[in-house]
């Protein structure tokens, strides 16, 4: 990211950008349906208000029963409906000055998501030793799973937000911008993390976090060979949460359950401050270079108390309490060069670095687990070639890019107490490794005849561990190999997509396509467990798209996981807390239609 858009971070920004200024009424209405109970609505209208000013108007609600079952009670899970809306004033009085104001707020009241627990799940008997109270099931997931939560838990979400974007032309070089934003997010989620009818690992979180920030730009661009940006940016955020952690099957004596409750408070503020500047300068003819610099400064204030309650070992009962506060601060610039080699094609090459601030353990139960972890920093080289046709039927883009990660932060799950009676875990963040990522990706559009479009996406991606310096190996060297891969990384990731449209001779359009997307090995848990992997698999689509002649009426149709195809998406890993190791899975196959109406 290097250098501007908001608060810096080491996974760079994606920028969303909604239509500004509408000069004639525009609404569309759309209704999809599908299986799996799936009914979804959205609706967005714009349109003038005299000669200065437009509004426009967004809204969705969608819905579905989810594809996870319990058999013991019928009920359906992971499901992902919502509703939100949106609108955005835009007002130009001047020919000097122009101003957007956006509010827009989501709401989600959904079922549990639910995962399928991959490895035994082990319950600490005092007086027996380890027991497996559930062995994992064999063979492909059948899409059931049992949670120990009462039918009516779920998750529960409220985001809202306001923004005002001012903008003044000082003169016909200079222009100042003012970017104020307002940000609430209210969240109430049950989670069951070992995914079994059994309390071993399930956890209330809720949140309620609000976050305030304002952003000045000072731009120059007189239409010369140089044009330039300097920025201030404030941001603070303020994130008090509680959390509560059932664990009654995980204890027992003799065979009997030691009821197990543990509450958390915290809250967290967070005040991050910047200064940036960018600029281009085209220095010859062809050519273009930027240079960015930008200086990021964080300070976190935490306060965490934690209470557990027993009733068997009243030992474990009791309540621990701390506050600590830090500071970071990083300088990262950036430099990207330019190069035209025509009309159609240019290469570029850039150098970023990014920051991501330190932090505090926010799981520590103890005065021995009370640490800090330092700022994670990436250096990310890229170099690249962008290419079209003449007549632009064919683009493309090759980019090969290296990152160098030092600080990597990463979540372990340890045991603090090996051989003592009753365990006690802790989940620290660290500054386990240094990481190095290589990878080459490929990206092409081709429109061949009178109506048929080929596009094509492929990555390969090396990402390695150069140290990994995680504590539990010094007591336990067996556990080296739990890093040997980096997670979430597949080498090799492919989309190839195919359409093709005529004219029917009622004049209106008939499109039919399909599309594949290919995913590599892939590892989904920091600790490399074999059952929280998922091996390569591809995906296909097809669909049918109809436009009626004026362009006002267009129905679509298609099946998404045409295979049906079975994979893991994610995991969840606490193997310290009774052999936790969840697995999370994708759709199966499912089939949609849409009706949508344009007015123009």
């Amino acid at each position: 990211q290097g250098t501007l858009y908001g608060k810096n971070s080491t996974g760079g920004a994606i920028k969303l950008v909604t239509k500004d200024g509408v000069t004639e009424p525009e609404s569309s209405l759309e209704f999809v349906a599908g299986d799996y109970g799936r009914l979804e609505g959205r609706l967005y209208s714009a349109m003038p208000l005299g000669d200065t000013a437009s509004i426009s108007f967004a809204a969705a609600i969608t819905d579905n029963d989810g594809y996870i079952e319990d058999p013991a009670t019928g009920k359906d899970y992971n499901s992902d409906g919502l509703e939100a809306f949106r609108t955005k004033l835009s007002w130009s009085p001047t020919d000097s000055f122009s101003a957007s104001f956006s509010v827009d707020y989501t709401h989600q009241d959904n079922p549990l998501t639910l995962g399928r627990p991959e490895a035994p799940l082990v319950q600490v008997d005092l007086a027996l030793g380890p027991q497996i109270l559930l062995l994992p099931d064999a063979g492909e997931y059948d899409f059931e799973t049992r949670t120990s939560f009462p039918r009516d838990f779920g998750q529960r979400l409220r985001h809202r937000g306001v923004s005002a974007n001012l903008q003044w032309d000082l003169s016909d070089s200079w222009l100042l911008k003012s970017i104020t934003a307002k940000r609430w997010l209210n969240t109430s989620s049950y989670i069951d993390i070992d995914a079994s009818e059994f309390e071993i690992g399930d956890v209330l979180v809720s949140v309620d976090q609000d976050q305030f920030s304002q952003e000045f730009q000072l731009q120059f661009d007189n239409g010369g060979d140089v044009d330039a940006v300097i920025g201030l940016f404030y941001l603070r955020e303020n994130v008090p949460s509680h959390q509560e952690a059932y664990a009654d099957d995980f204890l027992a004596l003799a065979g009997t359950p030691i009821d197990f409750l543990r509450t958390i408070d915290d809250d967290l503020e967070t005040t991050s401050y910047a200064l940036f500047g960018q600029m281009n300068w085209a220095f010859a003819p062809t050519w273009n270079l930027a240079l960015g610099l930008r200086y990021t400064k964080e300070d976190k204030d935490y306060a965490r108390s934690t209470s557990t309650f027993s009733n068997v070992l009243p030992a474990l009962n009791g309540t621990f309490a701390f506050t600590i506060d830090d500071s970071w601060n990083a300088t990262t610039p950036s430099i990207a060069i330019q190069k035209e080699l025509s009309e159609q094609s240019m290469i570029y090459a850039s150098a970023n670095r990014g920051f991501k601030s330190g932090g505090f353990n926010g799981r520590a139960n103890s005065a021995a687990e009370v640490s800090t972890f330092d700022p994670e920093t990436v250096w990310t080289y890229e170099g690249g070639w962008k290419f079209a046709s003449a007549d632009r039927r064919l683009l493309g883009s090759v980019t090969v890019f290296h990152s160098e990660y030092k600080d990597f932060q990463a979540r372990v799950s340890e045991i603090t107490n090996p051989g003592a009676p009753i365990p006690t875990f802790s989940f620290p963040v660290l500054n386990a490794a240094e990481l190095s990522i290589d990878g080459v990706e490929f990206e092409g559009t081709a429109l061949i005849g009178e109506g048929t479009r080929l596009s094509a996406q492929v990555g390969w991606l090396d990402a390695q561990y150069d140290e990994f310096n995680d504590p539990r190996i010094a007591v336990d060297p067996t556990l080296a190999s739990l890093h040997d891969n980096v997670p979430f990384s597949p080498e090799w990731t492919a989309r190839l997509a195919a359409s093709h449209s005529w004219f029917l001779s009622s004049g209106s359009m008939l499109t039919l396509g399909g599309d594949l997307s290919y995913r590599d090995d892939v590892w989904l848990s920091v600790d490399n467990r074999e059952v929280l992997s998922q091996d390569a698999y591809t995906l296909f689509g097809l669909y049918g798209i109809w436009d009626s002649p004026e362009g006002n009426w267009q129905v679509r149709a298609g099946v998404k996981n045409l295979t049906d195809e079975v994979y893991k998406t994610d995991g969840q890993e606490f193997s310290s807390v009774g052999n936790i190791q969840t697995a999370y899975y994708g759709w199966p196959r499912h089939f949609y239609v849409a009706v949508r109406y344009n007015w123009f």
